[in-house]
């Protein structure tokens, strides 16, 4: 655990204010659940909590039939973290790399998931690539992007992203259809 030197009071109801700054940068908004935990030495923990996270092997798995089913980069994504990710570029998805679980999303992919949209980006056509991760030079890593948003109970959770690094690469029909059904079937998860 980090110290960051700032205390605060617990109200009558128990209530704690979470400082601004802190706020902004763990991306905590308003409305956002979080995970209460407790650690041995009697210390609390309080983690953003994923549904899509919840996931966590199914994801994994689902992302995995997804990238064989039509040979893109799938990726499995809140609205905060990378989830899920397979490509048949290992150097992609160890520890560290670009597309590893648990690395933060850009926060231009974040504003793109919230239009709750389908988008298509080509680079044969002149679109703008967005950045997947933060950090990310987006132009130089991807061909082409389909952004699906996934919804549950009427919020953008998250997204089923497919990513393609050749040149000319597009998206078929039945590849906006495959990333469409993706995003419908975990939302769908989520709201059980």
């Amino acid at each position: 655990m980090k110290a960051t030197g700032i205390v605060r009071r617990i109200d009558e109801l128990g209530r704690v204010v979470i400082p601004k700054e802190i706020r902004r940068t763990l991306r905590i908004r308003e409305g956002d659940s979080l995970e209460i935990f407790t650690d041995r030495e009697g210390g609390v923990i309080l983690k953003k909590y994923s549904l899509v996270g919840e996931l966590g092997d199914f994801a994994r798995e689902y992302v995995d039939s997804l990238h064989q089913s039509v040979g893109h980069t799938a990726v499995i994504c809140d609205k905060d973290t990378i989830v899920a990710a397979a490509s048949s570029s290992k150097k992609e998805l160890g520890p560290g790399a670009p597309l590893a679980p648990e690395r933060a999303i850009s926060a231009e992919l974040d504003e793109a998931i919230s239009t709750r949209r389908a988008q298509v980006r080509l680079a044969a056509k002149g679109d703008a690539m967005i950045p997947v991760t933060a950090g990310e030079n987006a132009a130089q890593r991807y061909a082409a992007q389909l952004i699906q948003p996934i919804l549950a109970g009427g919020d953008t959770i998250g997204a089923v992203l497919l990513l393609s690094r050749e040149r000319d690469a597009s998206f078929s029909p039945a590849d906006v259809k495959v990333a469409e059904t993706a995003a419908a079937f975990l939302g769908r998860q989520l709201e059980n």
